[in-house]
């Protein structure tokens, strides 16, 4: 069984990453990270705890993170009206409130400590800016020696989607995805927009997932079906009434590695560029001098992605 933290700012794609971790029969959630994003932290934290409330997992421990960027304390600013992150998640998931509580440790201590404890491997799998990850290794530089793969789910090499450069997750905090990715990680899988936008997920799929009778696979509905609304008013994908469900594709690819297709390639990030802040540069041409190589996914299979779903929410778990 494959033991993972996530790190998450929940948010309706990062509800179905924590519902695939914690009821895959192949994965053991160690814990949830929460870290501000999608909306400001304390809702992160408070959506986490209803997720893992709702599908009975609530022994899994939650650890709330920061809230504010790395070097950006006035994140975040003001959005647009036609703003995609705010309409896609808002504040609060539609489920009932959460009955069980954060842990009082925070979270960047409880990822030190954790890892400096651990006798067994543990993937990190962070699906939300990279704001406690950064934190982690400024205060306690040995977490890069103690984590054997980090699985990111950001940025994005064709397009954006906060900008016309850059996608939210290393947007939102770039100077900490340059900390993270400068940091000398043994193995970095990065999943960006490329792959993501190839795992779509339809009406049909989400009705198959309500079918399902569960908990869980009702949840999926109810979040997917939202994030579907949204993108046919304001980004409409290739597949008409579809949307990507981004972060849960990450918690796929521990159990399912050819869910996604990657390429090895140097990724930097770029924080200074008036137009270009937030981009993941990767350099897929070798023009640059890094040697450093990220496992890129650019391709997806998103049949596989949807059965892989169906299948761990159609189980009861007890």
């Amino acid at each position: 069984m494959k033991k993972l933290i996530l790190d998450v700012d929940t948010g309706t794609d990062d509800a179905v990453a924590v519902m695939l971790a914690a009821l895959h029969d192949d994965l053991e959630l160690v814990g949830v990270t929460t870290v501000n994003g999608n909306a400001e932290v304390h809702y992160c934290t408070e959506n986490t705890l209803r997720v893992l409330d709702v599908i009975g997992r609530s022994e899994i421990p939650v650890f709330e993170g920061l809230a504010k960027p790395f070097a950006r304390p006035d994140f975040p600013t003001p959005r647009r009206k036609d703003d995609l992150t705010d309409k896609i998640h808002g504040k609060y998931l539609d489920l009932p409130p959460a009955t069980s509580r954060k842990q009082e440790t925070g979270a960047v201590e409880y990822l030190i400590e954790t890892y400096r404890a651990t006798t067994d491997p543990i993937t990190l799998v962070p699906v939300a800016p990279l704001t406690n990850i950064a934190a982690a290794l400024t205060l306690y530089p040995k977490l890069v020696d103690l984590v054997p793969e980090l699985v990111i789910m950001g940025g994005g090499h064709l397009h954006g989607n906060v900008t016309p450069s850059a996608e939210f997750n290393i947007w939102a905090d770039p100077e900490a995805a340059d900390v993270v990715f400068k940091a000398g990680f043994e193995k970095i899988t990065l999943v960006p927009l490329d792959a993501t936008h190839k795992a779509l997920v339809t009406r049909d799929d989400c009705a198959a997932l309500r079918a399902l009778g569960t908990p869980a696979g009702d949840a999926t509905a109810t979040v997917v079906e939202h994030r579907i609304g949204v993108h046919d008013k304001i980004q409409r994908m290739e597949i008409a009434h579809s949307a990507p469900v981004h972060d849960a594709l990450c918690v796929a690819y521990l159990v399912e590695p050819n869910v996604i297709t990657t390429q090895a390639h140097p990724v930097a990030i770029e924080t200074q560029g008036a137009l270009t802040v937030g981009r993941t540069v990767i350099d897929v041409r070798r023009r640059g001098t890094d040697t450093r190589l990220v496992d890129v996914a650019f391709d997806a299979d998103a049949r596989a992605f949807v059965d892989l779903m169906l299948n761990t929410f159609g189980k009861q778990r007890g």
